[in-house]
């Protein structure tokens, strides 16, 4: 097969598969026969060359079958990786230039109305107010 001359070592593993299992076919069949073997005939014979064909068209189904496993697996893989990477470049790209950016430019990029913007500063404001009370009264109040 072409497709696995690229793959060396998963070609001899699935050949070696293959003959193992022919042979443990080739052991297993003429004792589990109805009729008894008879011993003057060679145990070649006793499988006539549509078994083997077949045999033969199992094993090559299945390499085919891991072949377009692997032709399709692949390249999905390798895009996944590709575009993971990507995204994250992309995001610490854009984290970067965003993090550079002055409070009014932000504000400029959300397109935000001015009135509440300034009504956000204004609360977070009165919200360190109160945080700042709220430690002052524990501090006394624990002493």
């Amino acid at each position: 097969m072409q497709e696995l001359k690229r793959f060396p070592t998963l070609q001899a593993d699935i050949a070696a598969a293959a003959n193992e299992a022919l042979e443990r076919f080739r052991d297993d069949k003429p004792t589990n026969s109805k009729e008894a073997p008879n011993p003057a005939v060679p145990a070649i014979d006793r499988y006539n060359d549509y078994h083997f064909r077949r045999i033969g068209s199992n094993v090559s189904a299945y390499i085919n079958m891991v072949c377009d496993t692997l032709r399709n697996s692949v390249p999905k893989a390798v895009v996944y990786c590709q575009v993971r990477e990507a995204k994250r470049s992309l995001l610490n790209h854009f984290y970067t230039q965003i993090g550079r950016r002055e409070k009014e430019q932000l504000g400029a990029m959300l397109d935000e109305d001015p009135q509440l913007m300034e009504r956000r500063t204004q609360l977070a404001k009165r919200l360190e107010l109160y945080k700042s009370a709220r430690d002052e009264i524990d501090s006394v109040a624990w002493k």
